[in-house]
């Protein structure tokens, strides 16, 4: 296939490189700092375009993976945006985490020129992205989704429809809802093990081998009790997530109040300058180590 990557960041530039290398396609590839796309290129092939307009242009599918809303609506609707060069019967998958309301948005703009579209927000951190086994969470129409999916399977171990559009952005909400929950309780535990004089690691050892133990436990448990935050998923992306996940709970009368209050520690995470430290940081907020 002709495809075209918009978005070379953290998750991005690997994700991409997954299509071109594992899923053989005929890459382009656009980032809004040109400088990305250029030393992307002369790492892996392919070419960059100056425009998503370019980057789009003639292309079988267009996937991107950028920031936020504002983002989107930049990238895909603005001046040289994707969308409106984007031929009739291309696919336009759009893996960043945003509102469902965006992904409405650009799904209608896509079929007013007959565009497919499919919102597949993604699950896995850039361990996953680099690795290509991420999750990936779908919502569009049954047919577009059946012409994707072995598309987006070159970086994910898991693709499924969840609903109509909309419908993987939401789920990616519940996802960010249980990881906020899991990593302030994982945290709490730490801080408590550390304050009462247990070897932590020890106390971690055994106590994932029962029902306490997750895949935050498995993988942030150890750089937690160290004091080691720069792994993962950043506390400011954190927080953008969980503002889309409170405004959407908002909406449809969802209550999440331990959301809001974990969406408050990282409020204070971000205030003690941790706002690039990874989502694990919120350990360091308890005793301030």
């Amino acid at each position: 296939m002709k495809v075209a990557f918009l978005g070379l960041g953290v998750m991005g530039r690997h994700m991409a490189r997954h299509l071109k290398d594992k899923g053989g396609h005929d890459l382009t590839v656009y980032n809004r700092t040109a400088a990305k796309a250029e030393a992307w290129v002369a790492e892996t092939g392919g070419r960059s375009a100056a425009t998503p307009a370019e980057a789009a242009r003639g292309q079988d599918f267009v996937f991107a993976c950028l920031g936020n809303d504002d983002d989107l609506r930049e990238v895909m609707l603005g001046a040289d945006g994707a969308i409106a060069a984007m031929q009739a019967g291309a696919i336009l998958v759009d893996n960043t985490t945003a509102s469902a309301d965006v992904a409405r948005e650009l799904a209608e703009a896509c079929a007013a020129r007959g565009v497919g579209f499919i919102d597949a927000p993604v699950s896995g951190g850039e361990a996953g992205a680099r690795n290509g086994v991420l999750t990936v969470m779908c919502g569009g129409e049954a047919e577009t989704f059946a012409k994707a999916e072995p598309v987006i399977s070159a970086f994910a171990r898991a693709v499924r429809l969840m609903g109509p559009v909309g419908s993987g952005q939401l789920t990616k909400m519940v996802n960010q809802i249980c990881i906020a929950g899991l990593v302030q309780g994982l945290a709490e535990g730490v801080h408590f093990a550390q304050s009462a004089g247990l070897d932590v690691d020890a106390v971690i050892d055994v106590i994932s081998k029962g029902a306490a133990g997750s895949w935050q436990m498995e993988n942030r448990a150890a750089t937690m009790n160290r004091g080691e935050f720069d792994f993962g998923f950043a506390v400011d992306w954190m927080r953008k997530d969980l503002g889309i996940v409170l405004a959407e709970a908002r909406r449809n009368g969802a209550a999440l109040p331990v959301s809001a209050l974990v969406d408050q520690f990282y409020a204070d995470v971000q205030a003690m300058g941790g706002g690039r430290w990874d989502t694990s940081s919120l350990v360091a907020r308890l005793g301030r180590r």
